[in-house]
């Protein structure tokens, strides 16, 4: 869509050459017009270079938590192994969670946003303190494991929470409109001087799919869990395989 509309630009700005009466074609109105056009490229060049940090910087975000929360899985299954053998149901209760979250997250055979939707609804990891409850520590080290396994799955409750949240962040849809009418605008001052022939009309179609690429990527990246670039499962992965050992 973006892409149709900046390339509706350039084709505007080559109809509109025919229309244009001579004077407004001097090489004075040449001038001011890209005048004109240098700035609104700056302005939106800047807008756009800052979508795309902060998009990234989400992404990199929520990746950095998935690590995170992987590395806490783990240590919380070793806690709960020094603690004794009374935490088997919490051991395999805490692999069937994470097992869960991994399949509703980034399972190929359903969209992620229904993924989205299920791992929110979940609540494994509160099974999984409630079943740590039942055990009665005995000895002081059992005691300091147990509380340390109680912090740590707190942690995890919170930060499925987190991850959630951030789930729900979005650009704002008129900042995107004004840097495509901006896009738009800027792309039909190129269309108002550019001969008409295939090479320059290619390359101007090129220069529509590369900006309204950046939009794309704007767009793909503060929705971690979906689309083309999305964060990776191998860490959560990697956790699974050591759960239970």
């Amino acid at each position: 869509m973006s892409a149709g509309c900046v390339f509706g630009g350039v084709l505007l700005g080559l109809w509109l050459q025919g229309f244009l009466p001579a004077a407004h074609l001097t090489d004075d109105s040449k001038d001011s017009i890209k005048r004109c056009a240098g700035m609104i490229a700056t302005v939106s060049a800047l807008v756009l270079g800052l979508l795309v940090a902060s998009a990234k910087n989400t992404f990199d975000t929520t990746q950095a938590q998935i690590t995170q929360r992987s590395a806490k899985i783990m240590f919380l299954d070793r806690v709960l192994a020094d603690y004794g053998p009374e935490t088997k149901a919490t051991r395999e209760r805490l692999r069937r969670t994470v097992a869960d979250s991994i399949d509703m997250i980034w399972h190929t055979r359903r969209s992620a946003a229904e993924g989205m939707s299920d791992y929110e609804r979940m609540n494994g990891m509160g099974v999984t303190q409630m079943t740590l409850l039942k055990l009665t520590p005995v000895t002081d080290a059992q005691r300091q494991l147990f509380a340390t396994a109680q912090q740590l799955i707190s942690e995890l409750r919170e930060s499925r929470w987190l991850l959630i949240a951030q789930g729900q962040n979005a650009v704002p849809v008129s900042l995107l409109v004004i840097l495509l009418f901006w896009l738009t605008m800027l792309h039909t001052s190129f269309g108002l001087f550019a001969p008409r022939n295939a090479t320059v009309i290619t390359f101007m179609f090129i220069s529509a799919l590369s900006v309204s690429a950046a939009i794309f990527i704007v767009f793909d990246m503060t929705r971690p869990f979906e689309g083309m670039v999305n964060v990776s499962s191998g860490p959560m992965h990697k956790a699974l395989e050591h759960l239970g050992r």
